[in-house]
């Protein structure tokens, strides 16, 4: 049996949430051949996907163009999209090209609908998997543009040709798909040790140890202006260069990326899904990055509420780097963790798509 894994290129968070079900999947199925098609480091997909899989390292979506991590470049998306729908019907000619000649017997899209269209063209089945869809997030962001009722009907018609859309917790509500199925949250766990890490980076225990993780899309913060913190220390990557007293490179102590999550006081970071997720289940808080205008922003800070596993960190503290009371509020907050089953109800739900394939070859 063979799947194909269809990831958008937008960040990392999409690999991060659709890795988990391809592992489990894996462990039913471990004779499944895998497929991956996308443009993220071949590094970071070994990383994070378990045993061999070939990767085809091509852009199947760009879901929305940055200029950093917070910053849509607006007109250079809504060109991009415009350019894509221009030439949809070849596009998705040369897409169904591809498919056939991969000949996967399933196809997992997060979330390339082009993909999703050109496997209906194809007959091959696919399901997608996501938190959100690229259809909301054009219509909250491009609506008003001439070109926008035509685009929106293709991508929301591409979305809806899945066999099913499995939606993990928390996901936005998605009215339009009437093919969502409900699942778990997906997030890896983390083996929690605090005070050994400590004593690995020599931090006192009355200092609180953050790690800073802005998400998959580069970013950097401006710290080497932030004023020294009482009692606060900051794990951040060593690419970032930061010259600060406060500051520990994350490399220092040779541990994963979740196992930090775990282990450390609090994350400063974006309002991602894998972020808040693996937070949550880790029973981390998250010192998050209000983004009021990303229109996924709502249901994930919904759901850190619920879980009391959230502090709102706003643009003007994180240029100005005061984050002392902040800080205070998180090692304060008695985060209710969850379970994350997600992965493997969606491994399930595959299993079950794929042995109906073979059996039942469209």
């Amino acid at each position: 049996m063979h799947l194909l894994v269809a990831i958008t290129s937008h960040g990392f968070g999409h690999a991060a949430q659709v890795a988990p079900v391809v592992n489990a999947l894996r462990q039913r199925l471990p004779s499944l051949q895998v497929s991956v098609l996308g443009s993220l480091p071949e590094s970071f997909l070994r990383e994070r996907i378990d045993g061999d899989f070939v990767l085809i390292p091509e852009m199947p979506d760009f879901g929305l163009l940055m200029n950093s991590a917070f910053d849509i470049d607006f007109t250079a998306s809504a060109d991009a999209y415009a350019q894509l729908h221009r030439n949809w019907d070849a596009r998705v000619g040369q897409e169904k090209q591809r498919l056939e000649a991969l000949a996967p017997d399933l196809i997992l899209a997060d979330i390339p609908y082009l993909t999703l269209a050109a496997a209906r063209s194809a007959g091959i089945p696919a399901l997608a998997l996501c938190s959100l869809n690229w259809a909301d997030i054009y219509r909250w962001y491009f609506s008003q543009r001439p070109e926008s009722a035509p685009v929106l009907e293709q991508m929301e018609e591409a979305y809806k040709s899945a066999r099913a859309f499995l939606c993990p917790e928390p996901s936005m509500p998605m009215p339009f798909l009437e093919n969502r199925v409900a699942i778990g949250p997906i997030a890896k766990t983390g083996n929690c040790a605090r005070e050994a890490l400590r004593d690995r980076l020599d931090v006192g225990a009355d200092e609180a140890l953050i790690l800073v993780a802005p998400g998959g899309v580069k970013a950097r913060f401006p710290m080497e202006s932030w004023p020294r913190a009482r009692h606060i220390r900051w794990l951040v990557a060593e690419s970032w260069r930061v010259t600060h007293p406060d500051v520990i490179p994350i490399e220092r102590s040779g541990w994963g990326f979740t196992d930090l999550i775990a282990s450390c006081d609090a994350v400063l970071g974006k309002c991602g899904y894998g972020t808040v997720t693996e937070c949550v289940v880790n029973r981390t808080p998250l010192m998050y990055i209000e983004r009021p205008d990303w229109p996924e922003e709502q249901s994930l800070v919904e759901w850190l509420d619920a879980h009391s596993a959230g502090v709102p960190v706003s643009p003007q503290r994180l240029r100005s780097g005061e984050f002392g009371d902040l800080v205070r509020r998180a090692r304060s907050l008695s985060v209710q963790g969850c379970v994350a089953d997600g992965a493997g109800q969606a491994a399930k739900f595959l299993e079950e798509q794929l042995l109906r394939a073979v059996r039942c070859p469209q």
